[in-house]
This record gives structure tokens, C-alpha cells and sequence, in this order.
């Protein structure tokens, strides 16, 4: 696998502009999830430690993937899972709180990391400290309001929310100033998977990539 410099990935997450939050509990389905996912247009997708076996499935499923696809790992909370699923193949690192030593193990790969914050302070902290991109979470009570009032000061730090993201208001977090956005349940529905429903996955991809699309056409 050709290696990707940490801006180049960066770049190809704001490119596609939507990061797939894979969270299932089948970790034989994962196969299908990805390529129902990457048929409908999102290039990157994550999946979660708290997945079964994750960091064993990034190991298979890494080497098989075209060039253009990003891989990531999720839910990683501490530098030794950083390093384990960086040596697994995963191409970004994401957390659901803010690290240092995570981004310090992530870059020391030249691996983007994503940490998740909440507040102004940890947003600029994260920032600061290295993050390639930060990933507000849970967005769920903030809204797209918050991303544009935090872009007044802050317009040179890039914004992913995750939590809140619909397929429908996907748009409007990206009009907001987002850089892409992370999208879990909206996306992978636990109901489609359970019944094998992979058509269903790559017509809410389908829709998610065009509202972003619209969305950054109007601005």
C-alpha cells in the first residue's frame, strides 16, 4: 500500500467531505458495509474500537482497498491503540476526547489524527497540540451555529462535527464551516445491516456526498 502523506489524507477527508462512523456489532459485515458505503461515494470510513475484533479487521480489510479509499480507526483513547492500528493499516486516527499522546504517536507515523473536543478552549488546545483535524463531538446539542460562531475567532482550525449529522442537515454543518462532516447511525443503519440491507447503505451514502456537495456549490 502506497503511503499518503498525513496532509494528503487530510486532504482526501475534506475532498469527500463525509468520514463513515462504522460502529456494528457483526464484524462480519463489515466487508459489506464498507464497499455498500464506498459505492454510494464516501471514500472515508471509520471503524470503531468498539467494534469486535476491530483492530484484527482494519488489518484485513486495509491492504484490500483501492488507493483512494481511507481506511481509519475510531474510538481510540490512548497511544498504544494508536500505534496498533496505525500498524494495522488504519490511514487516520480519530478519539472521542483529546489526547496529546495520541496525536504525538499518529504523526510520529505521519498519520492524521482527529481528536474529539467540545468546548472553545479544548478546541483550540487539540489545535494547538498538533490535531489534523478536530472533530467536535457530540455536536447532537451545539448545532451548526456553534461551528460558525467558533470559525470568528478560530477560522484557521478545521471542524468535523460527529453526533447530530443527519443526512439531511449535512449541508447545513458544512455552510457552517465545517471541513467535513462524521456521520454513524444516520448513515450505517444497525436495522439495514440486520437484514442485509446493503442497497439501503449505499443510497443514504448516495444522498449524504450530494448534500455536501450542494451545499459547499452555494457557498
Amino acid at each position: 500500500m502506497t503511503h499518503v502523506s498525513r496532509a494528503g489524507v487530510v486532504g482526501a477527508i475534506e475532498a469527500c467531505g463525509v468520514v463513515a462512523v462504522i460502529r456494528i456489532q457483526e464484524p462480519a459485515k463489515l466487508r459489506a458495509v464498507v464497499d455498500a458505503l464506498a459505492e454510494g461515494g464516501v471514500r472515508a470510513l471509520e471503524v470503531t474500537m468498539t467494534v469486535p475484533r476491530a483492530i484484527e479487521l482494519i488489518g484485513e480489510i486495509a491492504p484490500t482497498l483501492p488507493p483512494e479509499f481511507l481506511l481509519g480507526a475510531g474510538t481510540v483513547l490512548d497511544a498504544d491503540t494508536a500505534r496498533a492500528v496505525i500498524l494495522a493499516g488504519a490511514r487516520f486516527v480519530v478519539g472521542p476526547v483529546f489526547r496529546p499522546e495520541v496525536i504525538e504517536t499518529g504523526h510520529r507515523y505521519d498519520v492524521p489524527v482527529v481528536p474529539g473536543c467540545y468546548t472553545p478552549t479544548e478546541i483550540l488546545s487539540a489545535w494547538e497540540a498538533g490535531a489534523d483535524i478536530v472533530k467536535v463531538f457530540p455536536a447532537t446539542s451545539l448545532g451548526p451555529g456553534f461551528f460558525k460562531d467558533v470559525r470568528g475567532p478560530l477560522p484557521q482550525v478545521k471542524l468535523m462535527p460527529t453526533g447530530g449529522v443527519t443526512l439531511d442537515n449535512a449541508g447545513d454543518w458544512i455552510k457552517a464551516g465545517a471541513v467535513a462532516v462524521g456521520v454513524g447511525t444516520a448513515l450505517v443503519d444497525a436495522k439495514a445491516v440486520a437484514r442485509d440491507d446493503y442497497a439501503a447503505i449505499t443510497a443514504n451514502a448516495r444522498r449524504i456526498v450530494a448534500n455536501v456537495r450542494i451545499a459547499r456549490e452555494g457557498q
